[in-house]
């Protein structure tokens, strides 16, 4: 008999186990994650002029720890795709991405962003996420600051409770369900 055969039936893995002090400090910068996002703005077409209605003060995305766009990849940790990405485009924004700091979440704005919207031919990206992983994503042609306030807050409910690496050198888990297409 081995010993996994005589272990309690309820037992958990080691690396998923937070210690009581441990799972303050990870609440703790989950809370403090979730309002100081740092945007990067990657606009490229209709939907730029949502964005920016949002930015203005009638909507006030500074409310929600998102008010001053970084135009530094290196400096921002929230990447807003904003429009239509033709293919040439692609590589851009994978290197973008690839600049941010992490941890490093993505919103996808618009329908062009998400699935390419009524542009199917050879020439647009059928969707961002077949380049990089997407955490939330915002439909609409374009769509409604209302709507865009909404993804915001979905993206802090999830900053705020997943779990945050501390200290140690582990990595976090991959992102289920990312293809990196650009690999070899």
């Amino acid at each position: 008999m081995a010993d996994h055969d005589v272990a309690p039936v309820i037992t958990t893995r080691r690396d998923e186990a937070m210690g009581f002090f441990q799972k303050l400090i990870s609440n703790g910068l989950g809370w403090a994650r979730k309002y100081s996002l740092f945007t990067y703005p990657f606009a490229t077409a209709c939907c730029g002029m949502e964005y920016m209605s949002v930015a203005a003060g009638r909507y006030d995305i500074a409310r929600f720890g998102a008010e001053f766009p970084r135009f530094s990849p290196r400096q921002a940790d929230l990447l807003m795709v904003i429009g239509t990405i033709n293919l040439k485009q692609a590589p851009i924004l994978k290197r973008v991405y690839d600049a941010m700091t992490e941890p490093k979440w993505v919103i996808s704005f618009g329908v062009c962003a998400s699935s390419g919207g009524f542009y199917d031919n050879y020439a647009v990206l059928q969707g961002i996420d077949r380049i990089i992983p997407v955490d939330v994503y915002i439909p609409g042609c374009p769509p409604r600051p209302e709507q865009v306030l909404d993804g915001l807050m979905m993206l802090q409910d999830k900053i705020q409770t997943q779990r945050h690496a501390l200290g140690n050198k582990q990595q976090l888990p991959e992102r289920p369900g990312y293809r990196d297409l650009t690999a070899k």
